[in-house]
């Protein structure tokens, strides 16, 4: 490790505690990672963004904090946090094995229990670096239409991401919702639920990070696990069932709750996305 002084000054601003030294970390997306060793012994992460969109951080921190309250999975705690920055403590990598996999799985299935208030969230957040509106509505229907698919939906046809053809075949599905999928309490959901997102640790837990959290339906968090993978997946949704039984039909549902994260990637990436999406609804 070597000591950067500008992130070592700003981290030691925030912490109250000296910098020893700091090395980059590979791997992230939107922010700059830095890991940090302080003079106490501990390490921690830095994440860094230059100019980050207003709020940006803090939702992150948000999210975390209110997926940490029930103390069903891992979630680094929130060190500090400023308008340009969040410090993590650090979690040191372990290796993906099927009994870690096992329990988060159970993990999962116990912080969805925890539920959400409402549908949505106090205050609008982001995925990835996209705003994402968190507003109630009546019901999960209107709230995944409205505030999950809709909103990427339109931004995806400014940025030519998906034809109008493909589009309307989405856009055709969202009245269904309510006949396609069941009625469930709000679930306390990570809401950006991918590989990228959970880190098997050393200490033999998956730990989350990057979260979009809200409250939905609790099927969201499992379609999107399913879309992108994970390490010994069958071994997460077979604790997951074990805890709390989905709903009968639910993996014919996933494609519905696919949409949103679809959607997202065909405005960040385009490519075949939009596409993608569409032939996703067209089964419905």
């Amino acid at each position: 490790m070597t000591r950067q002084s500008a992130t070592a000054r700003k981290a030691e601003d925030l912490l109250g505690i000296p910098v020893v030294a700091t090395s980059p970390v590979a791997g992230g997306d939107i922010a700059t990672a830095t890991r940090l060793r302080l003079s106490d012994g501990r390490t921690a992460l830095m994440k860094t963004l230059a100019q980050p969109p207003d709020g940006f951080f803090a939702a992150e921190a948000r999210g975390l904090s209110w997926l940490a309250e029930p103390d069903a999975v891992a979630v680094p705690e929130v060190l500090a946090v400023d308008t340009d920055c969040l410090v993590l403590p650090w979690i040191e990598p372990g290796k993906a094995t099927a009994e870690a996999a096992t329990g988060f799985g159970r993990e999962l299935a116990r912080l969805h229990a925890a539920g959400a208030a409402s549908f949505g969230a106090e205050e609008d957040g982001y995925i990835g670096r996209l705003p994402m509106p968190n507003g109630s509505a009546d019901g999960w229907p209107e709230f995944y239409a409205t505030r999950r698919v809709l909103p990427y939906l339109a931004a995806a046809r400014n940025r030519d991401a998906i034809s109008a053809e493909d589009a309307a075949i989405v856009e055709g599905v969202l009245g269904r919702l309510a006949d396609l999928v069941p009625d469930e309490p709000a679930a306390r959901l990570h809401g950006d639920l991918w590989n990228g997102n959970v880190i098997w640790g050393a200490d033999g837990r998956a730990h989350v990070i990057d979260p979009a959290a809200h409250g939905g339906h609790r099927e969201t968090d499992l379609a999107m696990l399913s879309l992108f993978g994970l390490p010994h997946l069958p071994k997460v949704l077979e604790a997951y069932a074990e805890v709390a039984p989905p709903a009968e039909g639910w993996e014919d549902r996933l494609g519905l709750h696919q949409l949103f994260p679809l959607l997202v990637h065909a405005v960040l990436f385009g490519g075949g996305y939009g596409a993608r999406a569409a032939a996703v609804a067209a089964r419905y």
